[in-house]
């Protein structure tokens, strides 16, 4: 399945020199006065129909509360994206960073919560043994990477949430709800693939 790999690589570094037009994020980069780094792992499996790994985070947790997740979290001092991206993903589903293929970052997402997250494409293999983390996991799924990068799949919804409405993505996939910041980096990596154009 290397060729998922090189396919994905090959539409990442062809997307990081096109114009992709306004990214979506729910907050102005200009606004943020304090921010808070992290990183969230995007890791593709490789199956002959490739799926995406995606969390559900406790209702116990104080940020984003019982929403679907990419794993990840904040960087600890001295790391950069890629390393805080495979230890979160460890620290959640027992995912060894050995097994992860990383094909490098895309782009950053800024939240309304003061998070500034880059997320970092990447491959695995298949029906690795994950062991969830149930401080930082309630359930675990896979989604099919086409059909979470298809724009059709998705519908467009909004709410009024502090002082303004605000618009979002959202998607229903087996009893889970994919919508928020997860719904937005999603679009954002279909649009710097052009994955649509290619598929």
């Amino acid at each position: 399945m290397n060729d998922l790999h090189a396919k994905l690589s090959a539409a990442l570094a062809e997307g990081h020199g096109r114009d992709v037009g306004e990214l979506e994020s729910d907050v102005r980069f200009a606004e943020l006065d304090r921010s808070t780094d992290a990183a969230v792992l995007i890791a593709v499996t490789e199956r002959p129909r490739p799926t995406i790994i995606l969390t559900q985070r406790p209702q116990s947790m104080r940020s984003h509360p019982g929403q679907v997740a990419f794993p990840g979290g904040k960087l600890d001092p001295g790391e950069d994206a890629i390393t805080a991206a495979l230890r979160e993903a460890d620290e959640e589903l027992a995912l060894p960073p050995t097994a992860v293929k990383v094909i490098g970052t895309t782009d950053r997402y800024h939240t309304v919560t003061g998070f500034d997250i880059t997320p970092v494409l990447a491959t695995i293999p298949p029906d690795l043994p994950f062991i969830p983390n149930p401080d930082e996991v309630e359930a675990w799924f896979e989604a099919p990477l086409d059909l979470l990068l298809a724009r059709d799949g998705w519908s467009s919804q909004e709410a009024f949430w502090k002082g303004e409405m605000r618009r979002y993505f959202e998607m229903h996939y087996e009893g889970f709800r994919i919508w928020g910041v997860t719904a937005a980096i999603i679009a954002n990596l279909a649009k710097r693939l052009a994955w649509e154009e290619k598929a």
